[in-house]
C-alpha cells in the first residue's frame, strides 16, 4: 500500500484530500506545517509527499529543499499560486508535479498514479491518466478532451463525469454511486443534476445526442460508457 505524506495548513482540504485518498488505497499520514513535515519525512518517510506551498513557519519550498538533500521521493506540490514563474521555481527545486488550487481530487489522483507509476519504472512509461474509446480521448492530467481529434471543452464536473464513467467503461454505474464520487458523499441537491449533466456530455460527445452510442442510459440504475 503506497503511503503519501500530505502536508498542508488547510484543515479542511486536508481531511477531504485524507479521505478520499484512502478511498483509493493509500496510507495518508497528515501535517499541518513545514516543520512537522519535514520531521514526519525524516521519522517515517514515505512513497509520495504532497506539500503545499503555502505553508506556516517553514515554507513549502523550503521543505522541498530539504527533502531533496536526501532523498529523491516523488513531490507533488499543492499551491493557490497560478502563475507560471511559481511552478518554474517549484520544479526546479526538484518537485515532480504541480497542482493549483482549486483543483479536482480525480485529477490530482491521476496525476498522483501516473508519478508512481513513473518513479517505479513500471509499465512502458505511458501515463496512466489517458482514457480512450469510441473516438474520445480524455486526458485527466492535462485536463482536455477531443472527440475525433477535435478540442472538446468541458466544465469540471462534467470532465469528472466523463473520466468516472470512462474509467469503467462498460460497467454500469449506479446514480448513488456517481453522484457520490462526482459531487460528494454530503451532496443533498437534486439528483436530475446528474441527467442534465449526462445530457450535456451527450450534446457534446455524441454524433446524435438522440440517439447516443457512448453514454448510455439503464433504466432505473444509472449510467455507463460503451468505447
Amino acid at each position: 500500500m503506497p503511503r503519501i505524506l500530505l502536508i498542508e495548513d488547510e484543515e479542511g482540504l486536508s481531511a477531504a484530500l485524507q479521505y478520499q485518498l484512502e478511498r483509493e488505497g493509500f496510507a495518508v499520514d497528515v501535517e499541518g506545517d513545514g516543520a512537522a513535515g519535514l520531521e514526519r519525512f525524516r521519522r517515517s518517510g514515505a512513497d509520495l509527499v504532497l506539500l503545499d506551498l503555502m505553508l506556516p513557519g517553514l515554507s513549502g519550498e523550503d521543505v522541498c529543499r530539504e527533502i531533496r538533500k536526501g532523498s529523491d521521493v516523488p513531490i507533488i506540490m499543492l499551491t493557490a499560486k497560478g502563475e507560471e514563474i511559481d511552478k518554474v521555481v517549484g520544479l526546479e527545486l526538484g518537485a515532480d508535479d504541480y497542482v493549483s488550487k482549486p483543483f479536482s481530487t480525480r485529477e490530482l489522483i491521476a496525476r498522483i498514479k501516473a508519478v508512481l507509476r513513473r518513479s517505479s519504472g513500471g509499465g512502458t512509461g505511458e501515463p496512466t491518466s489517458v482514457y480512450e474509446g469510441g473516438g474520445i480521448v480524455l486526458d485527466a492530467e492535462r485536463f482536455e478532451v477531443t472527440v475525433d481529434g477535435r478540442p472538446v471543452h468541458l466544465s469540471r464536473k462534467e470532465f469528472e463525469l466523463l473520466q468516472l464513467l470512462m474509467e469503467n467503461a462498460g460497467k454500469v454505474l449506479l446514480r448513488e454511486r456517481i453522484i457520490e464520487e462526482v459531487w460528494g458523499s454530503d451532496y443533498f441537491g437534486d439528483t436530475r443534476t446528474l441527467d442534465v449533466h449526462i445530457k450535456r456530455l451527450r450534446d457534446k460527445l455524441e454524433r446524435d445526442p438522440r440517439a447516443p452510442e457512448h453514454l448510455l442510459t439503464v433504466r432505473g440504475v444509472g449510467y455507463r460508457f460503451v468505447p
